[in-house]
């Protein structure tokens, strides 16, 4: 019988290689995993900051990886979907892994998440987050007025000052230029405009990864709310990734956010799970 263990190392090559299909497998719970491997892997190991990135997979009894982790310090371990003998030794491994001395926190789903935070025995914050799985599109009723358009290179500004807008808002890290423009190139940012051809909303979709697609961030300036052109971006956004191929379509919302809570089941998505974010109170 093969000892059940975590490895954990600093080559991405060798993560993919021994934990990609395992990740691939279940896309939904391991959107955020399948992403940022993918990013790092597109725009180099400093695509989520200056640290160094660090990855981890679990191998089974039967000597099969069934679960991986992925970590761009100084962010919190991404921790996807795994069994429950992965989640026991992961919390051992927080007091025994040397790359995991300075972790920052998790982001797991949320009964695993409490696991860890038991074993890891640090006074923390947590934000509450809910998966959602898009079934049948539903268009925005009453529909917003205006309509979407693909942004382009010359609207580079304006959706680095609105991502910019965002991360202050959801505390959470600003996306740049590496980010936006490889965003631009495949088509995964939407503009809805008004009736005036004002763009006054956005949302994004990332690459497909293992045929699912995530919609984020949506976002639209203070004055522009309560319009419905946030559902009319997201919409779009949706529709663009089914169109790129994805069979899968999600997103995310913050569980203290009422409003989007409320919007996206209204646009056919519904809830398949909750994750927390947890930090180290400091």
């Amino acid at each position: 019988m093969t000892p059940m263990t975590w490895t954990f190392t600093e080559d991405l090559t060798a993560y993919l290689d021994a934990a990609g299909p395992a990740v691939a497998a279940h896309p939904v719970p391991n959107t955020l995993l399948l992403t940022t491997a993918d990013a790092l892997r597109r725009r180099g190991p400093h695509a989520f900051g200056s640290g160094t990135p660090y990855f981890g997979w679990w191998t089974g009894p039967d000597g099969v990886v069934a679960a991986g982790a992925v970590c761009t310090p100084p962010n919190p371990l991404l921790v996807g979907a795994l069994p429950a003998e992965a989640l026991t030794a992961l919390a051992r491994a927080l007091h025994t892994e040397p790359l995991l001395a300075d972790v920052a926190g998790f982001n797991a789903r949320r009964s695993d998440a409490e696991a860890l935070v038991a074993a890891w025995g640090r006074p923390v914050d947590i934000e509450q987050n809910r998966l959602f799985r898009l079934g049948t599109l539903v268009a925005p009723s009453p529909a917003p007025a205006g309509s979407a358009r693909l942004a382009t290179e010359e609207d580079l500004p304006l959706v680095l000052d609105w991502m910019g807008a965002f991360a202050v808002e959801a505390d959470t890290l600003r996306a740049g230029p590496s980010w936006a423009r490889d965003r631009l190139s495949y088509g995964g940012v939407l503009l809805w405009q008004d009736a005036a051809g004002t763009p006054v909303s956005l949302a994004s979709f990332s690459r497909p990864q293992a045929g699912a697609s995530r919609v984020g961030p949506v976002y639209t300036p203070p004055e522009a709310r309560g319009r419905g052109y946030g559902a009319g971006a997201t919409h779009a956004a949706s529709l663009g990734a089914r169109a790129a191929g994805a069979a899968e379509v999600i997103l995310f919302t913050d569980l203290a956010n009422p409003t989007s809570n409320r919007l996206y089941p209204r646009l056919g998505y519904t809830p398949t799970g909750d994750r927390s974010v947890v930090l180290a109170r400091t």
